[in-house]
């Protein structure tokens, strides 16, 4: 599969996938990063068999959907530009995931992945806005209403400089990098979900 040095994004084509259809109404969303937020960071993870959630996850992001959010994933995958494994095995571990999680009834609007060496320097990897650029643009995401969830600064930052209300959750790395005093903590997504719906869309 090619890559292109600016970014590869790879998505479910929403009219098949996810019945999201395109209107003219822009819609709120809460992207979330994939490994030590929604599943368990075992590192460089190639193998869709080593995939394992967080407690409630499933069900959390099932009343953000039941409450007109979008779901869209937002991962860095470096393992594919250090050579730990190819572009295809990435994806199919994200296919694994989106399959236990229709499973359980909720459908994934969109996951883009960056799979740049850190070195690289390429405009995609967070906290690079290009991948939530991407969505707002692709998906018609109202980033005044949206929210980025994750467990590292590098999440939060990249929430911060889109205009997207950043929520950091304590799993995954213990080291979470420089995180602004102001950010709202959260132990889990499970609890960063019920913040996001006391708060509203508003």
């Amino acid at each position: 599969m090619g890559r292109t040095k600016v970014a590869a994004i790879w998505r479910w084509m929403l009219m098949y996938e996810t019945n999201v259809k395109r209107n003219k109404n822009l819609r709120p969303a809460v992207f979330v990063d994939r490994d030590g937020t929604l599943i368990n960071d075992i590192g460089y993870l190639g193998d869709p068999d080593g995939l394992s959630f967080y407690p409630g996850i499933p069900e959390a992001l099932r009343r953000l959907q039941d409450r007109g959010y979008l779901i869209v994933v937002v991962t860095n995958q470096s393992g594919i530009g250090r050579g730990y494994f190819n572009e295809e095995t990435a994806i199919a571990v994200n296919c694994a995931m989106l399959r236990m999680l229709r499973d359980k009834g909720v459908m994934v609007a969109a996951i883009y992945y960056c799979p740049h060496h850190p070195d690289e320097g390429c405009s995609c990897r967070k906290p690079g806005q290009l991948m939530i650029l991407r969505a707002l643009k692709d998906l018609d995401i109202d980033d005044s209403l949206s929210w980025i969830v994750g467990d590292m600064d590098k999440d939060i930052w990249t929430g911060i400089n889109a205009g997207l209300r950043p929520i950091l959750v304590e799993t995954g790395k213990s080291e979470k990098g420089s995180i602004p005093a102001h950010v709202k903590r959260s132990a889990s997504v499970v609890e960063a979900v019920n913040f996001i719906l006391d708060e509203g869309i508003s």
